[in-house]
């Protein structure tokens, strides 16, 4: 038992609909890949293995995703190289969101199949999700809303240039 006098949840009833909706035919990760259309798919960052995107569905500011390019479900079916480079790429986001945010914890998780909690099962990505100490704000909790004070052009403005300072070190 750890040393936390009461249990927190992280509820998010709001994307009920999202889980609910339509889903398109074709996988969403493969289609966001296209060159040429990055910030209307909030791609903020591309290296050769994957590339990282603002989640259009986020539980707070700054929620991002790596998506390996190669589509597969589940990390047995990566190649290993890729593996290799979406968690050297969560260890460099990681302090991509401290910076840019100067968030207290960072919840990293991937969801694999939709059991786990997958809404995109088919298509392997890893969350990283910026946390603040009280995050949870009455909205949440009584109205069932998440209130994101940023927008997604806001945030890619934001992030963009951190992500391209990466690409510089790598050269």
């Amino acid at each position: 038992m750890s040393d936390c006098k009461e249990r927190r949840y992280l509820y998010s009833p709001w994307r009920m609909d999202y889980i609910l909706g339509e889903k398109a035919s074709d996988c969403v990760m493969c289609r966001y890949q296209q060159l040429g259309k990055d910030e209307e798919n909030l791609i903020i960052h591309r290296e050769e293995h994957c590339f990282v995107m603002l989640n259009r569905y986020p539980y707070n500011n700054g929620h991002l995703m790596i998506v390996p390019y190669e589509h597969c479900s589940s990390i047995s079916e990566l190649e290993p190289y890729t593996w290799q480079h979406i968690s050297g790429l969560v260890r460099d986001t990681e302090g991509i969101l401290k910076r840019v945010y100067g968030c207290d914890g960072i919840n990293i998780g991937l969801n694999l199949g939709c059991a786990a909690g997958a809404g995109i099962a088919e298509h392997l990505h890893v969350h990283m999700v910026p946390r603040w100490s009280g995050d949870s704000n009455f909205m949440s909790v009584v109205c069932g809303e998440r209130v994101i004070p940023e927008s997604f052009e806001c945030a890619f403005r934001k992030l963009k240039p951190e992500f391209a300072k990466l690409l510089k070190g790598k050269e």
